[in-house]
C-alpha cells in the first residue's frame, strides 16, 4: 500500500489559498468593471447656481439628439472677440468655475461652460458616447450663433478627451487643453496594476489616436505638480499632436491651479485675441 505524501495537505492548503485568491481578484475586477463609470465620472445631477456677483451669465437649455435637456451657462462675447466652447472636469459642477468666467469676461471673451448629461441638472447618465454627443449638441448651439474662426475648443481634464474629439469633427480658432491625457487608461493604469484596464473600461477617450487628426492650433497647458493626471500624460500628448502648437508648462503648479492671469495671458496671446492681456 503506497504511503501517504507528506507534502498532501500542504498543497491542499496552497490551492485553496490560490482559489480564494482567484475569487477575490475576481470580485475586485467585477466591482470595477460594474462600476467604472462611477468611478470616472462622479456625475452630480444638481443644479447650480449663478453667481449674482459676477458676470451676467445666462442659463441655457440644449436639447441632445437623443432627447437630453443639458444645461449650458452663457456668455455672450464683446464684438470681435473669442467664444470659448468649454468642456469641464469630472466630480465638479459649473459654478466651481467661477474664477474662469471672471478672468475671461473681463477680456471681453464670451463661453458656453456645458453641464454634460448627469451633471449641474442635466438630464441623463454619462458616458464616453453621451459625452461625445453632449459636445456636438453644444458645439452646433454655439456655432449657429458665431462662424467657427471666433470659437475656441477648451478643455479641462476629463473635458479635454471630449474636446480632442470634437476638434476632429469641427472647425475652430483653436482647441485649448488643460490637464489632458493620452487615454484615461493611461490615468487609471498606475492606480490598478493588479487589474487589465485596457479591457475594463469602456469609456477610453484615447485623445492620442485622435489628435494627430486636429486641423487647427492646438494649444497644452499642464502643471508640473499635477498628481491627479501626470504631468508626462500632457507631454506624450503634445509629442502626438500636428504643428501649429504650443506646450504651456505651469511651475509649480497642481492640478486645480492652472487658472491665472498669466495662464490666461499666454491663451489669448496663442489664438491672437484683440484685447490687450492683463497685468496678474
Amino acid at each position: 500500500m503506497a504511503s501517504r505524501s507528506p507534502n498532501r495537505p500542504l498543497i491542499k492548503a496552497a490551492i485553496v489559498v490560490a482559489l480564494v485568491l482567484a475569487a477575490v481578484w475576481a470580485a475586485g475586477v467585477g466591482y470595477i468593471y460594474a462600476n467604472q463609470r462611477r468611478y470616472l465620472y462622479y456625475p452630480d445631477p444638481r443644479p447650480q447656481v449663478i453667481d449674482p456677483d459676477g458676470p451676467a451669465i445666462q442659463a441655457v437649455r440644449l436639447k441632445t439628439a437623443d432627447g437630453e435637456s443639458l444645461v449650458g451657462w452663457w456668455l455672450p462675447p464683446e464684438d470681435g472677440q473669442p467664444v470659448f466652447l468649454f468642456f469641464p472636469g469630472n466630480a465638479l459642477g459649473l459654478s466651481v468655475y467661477d474664477w474662469r468666467y471672471r478672468l475671461w469676461s473681463e477680456r471681453g471673451a464670451g463661453f458656453l461652460a456645458l453641464g454634460y448629461r448627469g451633471f449641474s441638472g442635466s438630464t441623463g447618465k454619462p458616458s464616453e458616447t453621451g459625452l461625445t454627443l453632449d459636445a456636438e449638441t453644444a458645439y452646433s448651439w454655439v456655432a449657429a450663433h458665431y462662424p467657427a474662426d471666433r470659437i475656441v475648443i477648451n478643455g479641462y481634464s476629463l473635458g479635454t478627451g471630449v474636446a480632442v474629439r470634437l476638434a476632429t469633427k469641427r472647425p475652430a480658432r483653436a482647441l485649448v487643453l488643460e490637464a489632458p491625457y493620452t487615454s484615461t487608461v493611461d490615468v487609471a493604469r498606475p492606480h490598478m496594476l493588479w487589474a487589465p484596464v485596457d479591457l475594463l473600461m469602456h469609456d477610453k477617450f484615447d485623445s492620442r489616436s485622435l489628435i494627430g487628426e486636429v486641423r487647427m492650433p492646438i494649444m497644452i497647458v499642464h502643471g508640473d505638480r499635477d498628481q491627479t493626471i501626470p504631468f508626462a500624460l500632457g507631454q506624450a500628448l503634445y509629442e502626438a499632436a500636428p504643428q501649429p502648437k504650443r506646450f504651456l508648462r505651469m511651475e509649480g503648479v497642481d492640478h486645480n491651479g492652472l487658472t491665472t492671469d498669466a495662464e490666461m495671458n499666454a491663451i489669448w496671446s496663442f489664438i491672437g485675441a484683440d484685447k490687450p492681456t492683463i497685468s496678474p
